[in-house]
Parts: C-alpha cells; structure tokens; sequence
C-alpha cells in the first residue's frame, strides 16, 4: 500500500482511490482463490480418488479452458467494461468450485473434475488482463505519473499477504477435511463479487455494447487488432513466448511441490504444505518489497529487460538445485526437506520482483484501447504453455520420477533468459528509432 509520505499519491487522492480499491480487491479474490492453492493436489488425490497423472489431467483441463476462453473473454473487457469482466470471473469460479465439491462428495469421477476445471478456466480468464487493464486505465485516468511496477509491486505484496492467509488456512482447515477449504472458497467469491460490484468503476475506459449478434465480428476485430499490438509488436512478441515457456513448467511445479515436498520429508502432514505455500508467499512479499529499490532510476529502470533476463536466469539455478535434491538425497527426511524448501523460498523471492517488473515492461507496450486483449492474449501463451507441460510433465513424473520432470521442467525457464534479451534488444532499437524522429507503437 502507498504511505503518506510518497508525494506522487498524496497529491493525486483519486490515484490513492484506485490503488486501494485495486489492492483491495486483490485481497479478496487473492484469499479466495488461494484458500485451496495448498491443498488442491492432495483434494484431488485423496478426496477425488485421483493419481499424479489424472491430478495433471485435471489441472491441465484447468488451462485448455483458459486457452479457448482468453480472447473471447477479452473482448467482454474490452467492450461492456473491465468490472462486468472482474465480476463474471467471482461468479464463475463460485460456481466451479463448488461443482469440485459435488465431484468428489458424489463420486463423479476424473471426467466431472475435468468439467469443473474448464469452468474455472473460464473464471479466470475473466480476471486475467481486466484486472490489470482497469487499474492501468483509471491510474492514466487520474493523471498518476509515477513508475506503475511501484502500484504492480504493492498489488504483488497484498497478494502475498492474501496467499500467505488463505494458504495457511486452508491447509488447517484441509487437515480437518480437505472439502472445507473449497467451501470457503466459494464463499469469499461470493463477497468479492459483491465488493466489485460496489468499488470497481470504469475509469479511463469507454464501455460500448456488446450483442450476440456482433459477437464474432468483435472477436475477429479485437483478436486483429490485438495480434498487430501483440505478436507483431517486436518487444511483446518475445515476451508473449516468455509466458508460454514459463507456462510449461509453473503451474506443474506449484502442484507437484505439494506432493514432491511430502515425498522429501517422507510424512503425510497436510498442514505443512500450507505453512511451505504460506511461506513461499512471504518470500514473494519480500521480493516485492524490493522492486522499487532495485529498478530506481539508473540502468536498471532504463533496461528492466535485462532485470528479467538475470532474475530468470537465478530462478532456473535453484529450480535445478531442488531437482537434483530429490535425485541424491538417499531417504527421506528433514534434511532433504528443508534443503528444498530453502531453494524453493528463494525461487519466489525472485519470482517475486520480477512478477510486477514485468507487468509494467509488458503494460508499457500497449496502447490503451487494446489493452485487455494483448494482456489476455499474453495469457492465451501461458495457457498454451500450461496446456502442454502439466500433462507432458505430469507423465513424466509417473513414469520415470517427480525429480526427473522437475528437472525437465526448469530447462523451459532458462528458455526464458534469452527471450528476454530479445526483447531488451528489440526495446533498444525502437529507441534508438524514436530519438531518430522515426514512429514508434502509441503507448498510453
């Protein structure tokens, strides 16, 4: 949250609304969702009846929804309005979440978990790019001058926070019984829906009408539009496959550390997975914190590109590290566990400065008008990526071991590394184009 001694908001009382209404609305959703966040494998395992690979079946259903909704989802931001987006997304997840309840409760099996897993695909991409489109809009809106990776970052540590209360939470209240969580889950939403509704507006953004008749012809215009300011812009299109690369391996490596943390330390305590999602969050938090010392003005603020590049490039040294724990430790224990959890705290610390750097990098790109469509259209990527790493990698753990798939994993990461030198260079020659009075893509 902005202090009263930061000038640029304290003279802007209606940025200071907006930010608080976006962190505050962060909170929320971030609770609700993030309740399950610890315990969603082992619900699935030991409630669902589910194995590693249908776990992965089911996540991996989970980001094929989002990959087909993305863009139709963006036109609904982009055209009835970002709050309408931000609402259907509580409304959605509501009703999903309780349909994974109902699948395990009654005994559906993997196929109705399949189901419920689109649906929650579909819920996020709702949220997905409106979130950031709104806040970005209403802070041009009211005339906030200021860097935005400092907003992104306060949003990025409400979130921690958030995480850090839901997750703990929900791995109490999974120990009980791992139904409860999902429950309260549902009934977060519903308040976030209600919040949103009341606090959310409109700001810098013209909605227009959205009809079933002129739905294609919005999606064809939005999708042309959005791939010219998103695949063909040449600084957005390397990190467009930055998100696919990173899509491969984050969402298998946040479910499977649930299950591959357990099988280190070699006990069956559902509580501590929350107490390692909790503390990776915390670490997050910190790594927050430091985002606006780190890109103060100097090299680093002029070349956020290369502040990436570095960070993933550490990322992918401690995500291998935790592999190869798994590999040479001889049995399980506390050493083991502990040793991965401390690589594993350093990975988010990381992931959390470049989480909002890269937000702002990416926003910095896209003019308003297009906005929630080259922000979802960023996330279709990372879909994709999901879409084929938690099967492919859920295999592998099946097949050959958690460790091994890890390991494969974290190569798509150092992938990462020189896509984002790519795009730093790329950055740099449109300068150079710029301060040689040649025309450069409008930003907001």
């Amino acid at each position: 949250m902005p202090d009263h001694e930061d000038p640029g908001v304290a003279q802007l009382p209606s940025s200071r609304r907006v930010i608080t209404v976006y962190v505050t609305t962060t909170v929320i959703f971030t609770l609700a969702a993030s309740v399950i966040w610890g315990v969603n494998t082992l619900f699935l395992m030991n409630s669902g009846g589910l194995d590693i690979f249908q776990v992965m079946l089911v996540n991996s259903a989970y980001t094929v929804g989002q990959l087909v909704f993305e863009v139709p989802t963006g036109v609904v931001a982009d055209t009835i309005g970002r709050r309408a987006s931000l609402m259907l997304a509580s409304f959605t997840l509501m009703i999903a979440t309780l349909l994974y309840v109902a699948s395990a409760q009654y005994e559906w099996g993997v196929w109705a978990f399949v189901g419920a897993s689109v649906l929650l695909g579909l819920g996020f991409t709702f949220q997905t790019g409106a979130a950031d489109a709104w806040l970005v809009d209403a802070l041009d809106h009211t005339g906030y001058d200021h860097p935005k990776d400092r907003v992104f970052a306060w949003g990025g540590m409400s979130f921690g926070i958030a995480m850090i209360v839901g997750t703990l939470a929900g791995g109490f209240l999974g120990q009980v019984n791992l139904s409860i969580p999902y429950v309260v889950r549902a009934v977060l939403l519903g308040v976030c829906l209600i919040v949103t509704g009341v606090l959310v507006r409109d700001l810098g953004f013209q909605p227009r009408e959205l009809k079933v008749s002129s739905f294609g012809a919005e999606t064809r215009k939005i999708l042309h539009t959005g791939v010219q300011y998103g695949w063909r812009h040449p600084v957005v299109r390397p990190l467009m496959w930055v998100s696919f690369a990173s899509g491969v391996f984050f969402l298998f490596g946040f479910y499977v550390w649930q299950r591959y943390a357990l099988d280190l330390l070699g006990k069956e305590y559902v509580w501590v997975i929350g107490v390692l999602t909790a503390a990776a969050s915390l670490a997050g938090v910190f790594g927050n914190s430091l985002v606006r010392r780190i890109m103060r003005e100097g090299e680093m603020r002029r070349n956020p590109a290369r502040v990436l590049a570095v960070s993933s490039a550490l990322m992918t040294g401690l995500l291998v590290c935790i592999g190869l724990v798994g590999l040479v430790a001889p049995n399980p224990g506390l050493a083991p566990f502990a040793i991965a959890s401390l690589l594993w705290l350093g990975f988010n610390a990381i992931f959390g400065i470049t989480t909002p750097v890269r937000q702002a990098y990416l926003n910095e790109q896209i003019p308003s008008a297009q906005r929630a469509t080259v922000l979802s259209l960023d996330a279709f990527f990372s879909d994709g990526g999901g879409a084929v790493g938690q099967p492919s990698l859920g295999w592998l753990a099946k097949a050959a071991s958690i460790p091994i798939a890890w390991l494969v994993g974290s190569a798509f990461i150092g992938a990462t590394v020189p896509l984002y030198a790519r795009a730093g260079a790329a950055e740099k020659h449109l300068r150079e184009g710029e301060s040689a009075h040649s025309p450069r893509t409008p930003k907001s």
